[in-house]
């Protein structure tokens, strides 16, 4: 169950990631609403996961597939380079986060 709320906690921060994109290039209230309701509720799945796993893992879990999917979505949709160092250091991250949760 933890696991799950990690995951699901990592895409409702993709949603406050985009939000945050989105507010600072128009600042809507759809947009606020995207940037507070993301996190918001990332932090609660987060917090709620802490119950299933050490904090330390599913933090880092948490972080690193966050920090990798808003590198994608930045790439993909909002014109951030598409350099090979970035898509390694991508790779990396999902390596590392990987290990983190076989290990755990």
């Amino acid at each position: 169950m933890g696991w799950f709320l990690v995951m699901g906690s990592a895409l409702l921060e993709t949603v406050g990631v985009i939000g945050l994109k989105k507010y600072s290039m128009e600042k809507k209230l759809q947009n606020l609403l995207l940037l507070f309701g993301g996190f918001g509720g990332a932090f609660v799945l987060l917090y709620a996961s802490f119950n299933y796993l050490q904090v330390s893992i599913a933090y880092a879990v948490w972080i690193g597939i966050g920090t990798a999917i808003a590198v994608v979505i930045n790439m993909l949709f909002f014109g951030e380079s598409k350099s090979i160092g970035r898509i390694i250091a991508v790779i990396v991250i999902i390596i590392g986060v990987s290990g983190l949760k076989a290990v755990s």
